[in-house]
């Protein structure tokens, strides 16, 4: 053996200290100890030859020095790194994309470095131009794609589309490939709206993909599992697959409190209770993005603040009828629609989104701290929520704790611009922006901020703290390092049996039984032997074709059911109403009442529970007025947008039910027209819920199970 390898050489031991040195000697020269118990001489030389190589290593580093940069040793791994189109620099072992191929290692490309020194460094180097695109979002297009990136330099995108995991990921290294041989080499943050929940209609801005991940119930059904830690998987099972397809942000999830029981969008949201909505919205954002930004994170947009449940009459604050938020009730926004936004700040939500509305004077009672009052007697600036100052600057940063960036909502410099629609887009630009936003949604043309700043409305440094906090989230999420991602992998992810079954889960807990007094559930071997089952799905233009569906699904997962065609044969039936909430035309209010608006026969529903004992089964995406259906049904289920064989396998008694209403049912259309628009229904101050034969209300946190 060569002793001389013992002996302290320039370098070789620097980085550790004398305990991990004794180590390596104990593990690596075993033998040489053997034979220095034979040989004093021997002994002599290795004693000295140790002593020599500690007191070098603690003379070069200190007794516990830290690696240098160019070594992986001690832990300090090397992020991945991987450059498709500009150069490359290595400095030892560290690996450094060259972003702006000038030949050398600048600040801004050195991940050694903190995120805000790579900002402070990169920001000077950006044209006036190149921020102002950079604080646009907007819908990808692929014919745009280059005019986006290299002219109107856009990074923030938009996918409504519906691709496979592995198309979304080849396209977006494609569209990656193109933002590295910019000047500047700034990555692409692409964003969507939910893809991995059941929804009923994929509406813009709310869900416009589905199926292609693994599928969940909807977030509803999510809420009334009750099950945080399963939710909790929910969200990291998502950043996962999201992720590996080259998406980087998610326009979700909806954490506003569901209180106007007419609003078209409770079917995206968590229910009607802040307490358990705060809870969720902690758990998605640390599923999600983890304790802090990485690269295996999906920074979260959650929307929309300050809470867009309390709209008047359920109006769509999309269209202008609907502009408007009230708050009849004193202190409603603190105590119900603040919390969950709350929450997420607190665990660390990297961007809000700010909501259409403005919020209202007139039918407003007490909501803001006096000091934040626009006067003696006017509450709120009657303009939308990207304008505010109030909201986004005074309350939400200033007194909410909110360090992230706002997003505006889709269009509020153009058609959704509630309260300022006389301004030229340069003011609506320059408001926003002093109001508080930092990106503006769904907005692909930089060319009216760029004007105002031209026209002195807004200076190049009142640009900055937006830009600098966008570049902030595309660093920490490790873009500037590594944009790529393998689109086998990704389909591989997207495709996970192990994924689908957490899914499955989801889909099971959530199902809601709500009356089962006469027995007809669950429905047993020894039952179903002997039943003949009608069945039949409502829900508007698609019955038939749902109806189809339905039953072929039955006979698959569960031949033993004899499924009958014609009411006069059946012994017992199934019927699953799946309404939609109906906007009058006239802009006057939207209809939840179960009927011919939301797309059910309610008298051929009642044909059905009247001929046969019926298992009534409501797709509760809406807390849906019922007072006509519910009381002829033998027993009734509440779902939100799940699987029909987690309906089927709960039915069965496969499955003991355990899901919990996340929403109040309303007693009748008296108690919606009563109710107001920004308090939960259980914390109405009349006889507002549903009470049904069996003496239970039909109220938030209820649900039955079946009873051993």
């Amino acid at each position: 053996m060569n002793l001389k390898f013992l002996g302290a050489r320039e370098g070789k031991y620097s980085y550790f200290n004398a305990k991990a040195f004794m180590i390596h000697f104990q593990q690596n020269f075993k033998g040489v100890a053997k034979l220095a118990k034979k040989s004093k001489r021997l002994r002599k030389m290795v004693m000295s030859s140790l002593i020599t190589s500690v007191a070098a290593a603690t003379i070069a580093g200190g007794a516990f020095a830290s690696p240098p940069d160019h070594s992986n040793a001690g832990g300090k791994k090397s992020p991945s790194v991987e450059a498709h189109v500009k150069p490359t620099i290595k400095i030892g072992q560290r690996l450094f994309k060259d972003l702006n191929a000038n030949g050398k290692l600048d600040p801004y490309e050195d991940w050694r470095l903190s995120t805000e020194k790579r900002v402070a460094d990169l920001l000077p180097r950006m044209s006036m131009e190149e921020k102002a695109g950079i604080m646009q979002i907007t819908s990808l297009s692929k014919t745009a794609i280059n005019d986006y990136i290299n002219n109107r330099h856009i990074r923030y995108l938009i996918i409504r589309d519906n691709p496979s995991a592995k198309a979304l990921a080849e396209r977006a290294n494609e569209y990656q490939e193109i933002a590295e041989a910019s000047p500047l080499g700034i990555p692409i943050v692409f964003t969507s709206n939910p893809r991995n929940n059941i929804n009923e209609q994929n509406e813009f801005g709310i869900s416009e993909a589905s199926g292609q991940f693994s599928t969940w119930p909807g977030t509803l059904g999510l809420a009334a599992t009750r099950d945080l830690s399963l939710i909790r998987d929910f969200a990291e099972i998502a950043a996962a697959e999201w992720r590996a397809a080259g998406i980087q942000k998610n326009y979700g999830y909806q954490i506003e409190t569901a209180t106007e029981p007419r609003w078209r969008r409770i079917s995206g949201t968590f229910g009607e209770d802040p307490s358990l909505n705060a809870k969720i919205a902690k758990e998605l954002v640390l599923g999600f993005q983890g304790e802090e930004l990485s690269n295996k994170s999906v920074a979260q947009t959650v929307k929309h603040f300050p809470g867009d449940g309390a709209v008047v009459r359920g109006l769509d604050p999309h269209n202008e009828p609907g502009q408007f938020a009230t708050y009849p009730t004193a202190g409603s926004l603190y105590k119900y629609q603040l919390p969950p936004f709350q929450a997420a700040i607190d665990a660390g939500v990297s961007s809000v989104m700010s909501y259409y509305n403005a919020p209202k004077n007139e039918g407003s009672a007490a909501q803001l701290p006096r000091e934040l009052w626009q006067s003696e007697t006017k509450q709120f600036e009657e303009v939308a929520g990207a304008y505010n100052k109030t909201l986004l600057t005074d309350l939400l940063r200033d007194r909410m704790g909110f360090k992230g960036y706002v997003n505006s909502d889709s269009g509020v410099l153009t058609n959704r611009d509630w309260g300022v629609h006389n301004l030229t887009i340069e003011q609506k630009f320059a408001k926003a922006i002093d109001a508080g936003t930092n990106i503006f949604s769904d907005n692909n043309d930089p060319s009216g901020l760029i004007s105002a700043v031209k026209q002195g409305l807004i200076e190049v440094k009142d640009l900055d703290p937006s830009v600098s906090q966008l570049l902030t989230e595309i660093f920490n999420l490790g873009l500037f390092e590594d944009p790529y991602t393998d689109p086998t992998e990704a389909q591989n992810i997207a495709s996970s049996e192990k994924s689908q079954a957490k899914a499955d889960k989801a889909h099971l807990k959530s199902v809601t039984l709500l009356r089962n007094n006469k027995g007809m559930l669950p429905l047993t071997d020894k039952k179903v032997a002997t039943t003949k089952l009608y069945v039949e799905v409502f829900s508007g233009s698609n019955s038939d074709s749902r109806t189809a569906a339905l039953k072929e699904i039955i006979a698959k997962e569960d031949p033993t059911v004899k499924i009958v065609n014609t009411l006069s044969e059946a012994t017992a039936a199934v019927v699953w109403l799946r309404p939609s909430p109906f906007e009058f035309p006239d802009n006057s209010t939207v209809d939840i009442k179960l009927g011919t608006n939301t797309g059910i026969d309610v008298a051929r529903v009642k044909q059905i529970e009247e001929k046969v004992p019926t298992t009534l089964v409501i797709n509760m995406t809406n807390p849906w007025v019922i007072d006509e259906v519910e009381p002829g049904a033998a027993a009734v289920v509440a779902t939100y947008s799940v699987k029909a064989e987690a309906l089927l396998d709960v039915l069965r008694g496969r499955f003991n039910p355990t899901g919990k209403l996340p929403i109040t049912i309303p007693a009748n259309q008296d108690a919606v027209e009563k109710n107001a628009s920004d308090v939960p229904g259980y914390a109405e101050k009349f006889d507002y819920t549903y009470t049904n034969a069996a003496g239970d209300d039909y109220t938030f946190g209820f649900g039955l199970n079946y009873k051993k």
